[in-house]
């Protein structure tokens, strides 16, 4: 069961009832068009189409209460949505919220978790829309995020990359993946403050916003984000792309803060980068320069799945779920 924090003290769910606590996530993440039987969204010009996805977040599975603020949390579950309407290069609109909760759960827990969302939402423009809310034995959210693809040129799909060209990125490596180890490790008012910024990059990560289609703009063929580990994301890139991808070293090394994080866990930094996930890094394969915000860490070859510097990869897994 899922054990709220005292600081989260007040009323609960099951104390103030299913429409006290929609009015509460109104509140915190008000939307003119939130509060009906559904939301009714605009075309964001004439030859657009729409994208869809959805994510789930379970407590004890993809965050926990003891380390994460409900703001965090609800951070999360929105950069890992729009991290998926970005990688096919569109601009995300609208989200959906919908919650499990224990009776037992704060009122102002939930209301948090709605105002990260909107804090988050908002950086791009976009809103809470609509949800649901019902009683359950665990903490589940699940938000389903609403794009927009512009323009007549394709969304970039996992089947389009090519030899010849680059991958380029935008957004850290390893990072979440070293918050996580070090939250195992220490839990949340343990950790050394010169790795808070990992910590941070694990309970809520974020991207600039608008990258995807900027990538899409300038010749980007294909993109997908780094939410299962970089070998596993690019591995599945190229083989549905029926292509190499040979990493550069250099380009994907360890940064110091991770190496030093790595001291102190006796752990290999290089397993975070390769194999860590979560960071939500787009990656896209383009024939040109990177565009603005990213960076080539990659080329794409006539071989087969994901190599570096040529070589078979110290660490090819990533998250599964079963």
């Amino acid at each position: 069961m899922t054990t709220f924090p005292a600081r989260y003290a007040g009323p609960t769910l099951g104390e103030v009832g299913e429409h006290r606590a929609i009015e509460e996530i109104i509140s915190a993440a008000p939307s003119s068009r939130n509060g009906d039987d559904a939301a009714v969204l605009s075309h964001a010009s004439p030859n657009s189409r729409a994208v869809a996805t959805t994510d789930m977040l379970i407590e004890g599975r993809h965050f926990k209460v003891e380390w994460s603020t409900p703001e965090e949390v609800g951070c999360k579950a929105i950069v890992q949505n729009f991290a998926d309407v970005e990688a096919m290069g569109a601009r995300p609109l609208a989200a959906l919220l919908a919650i499990s909760a224990p009776p037992h759960t704060p009122v102002s827990y939930i209301r948090g978790v709605a105002a990260g969302i909107a804090d988050r939402a908002g950086e791009y423009s976009a809103e809470l829309v609509g949800g649901d809310l019902t009683s359950g034995a665990e903490l589940v959210l699940s938000v389903t995020a609403i794009g927009s693809l512009g323009g007549s040129l394709p969304e970039l799909t996992l089947d389009r990359a090519r030899p010849g060209q680059r991958i380029v990125a935008h957004g850290r490596l390893g990072w979440s993946a070293a918050g996580l180890a070090l939250l195992d490790r220490f839990g949340r008012e343990n950790v050394p403050a010169e790795f808070t910024e990992l910590v941070e990059a694990h309970c809520a990560p974020r991207l600039n916003p608008g990258r995807g289609v900027i990538a899409r703009a300038t010749g980007a063929t294909a993109m997908t984000d780094n939410s299962d580990g970089l070998v596993a994301d690019l591995g599945i890139m190229a083989r549905r792309s029926g292509v190499g991808i040979d990493l550069h070293s250099s380009a994907v090394e360890p940064d110091e803060l991770l190496l030093r994080a790595g001291q102190l866990l006796d752990a290999d930094p290089w397993e975070w980068v390769l194999a860590g996930g979560e960071d939500h890094t787009l990656l896209a394969a383009t024939a040109g320069d990177p565009p603005s915000g990213f960076r080539s860490i990659a080329r794409v070859t006539r071989g087969e799945g994901v190599t570096v510097d040529g070589l078979e990869p110290a660490y090819g897994h990533g998250w599964v779920s079963f």
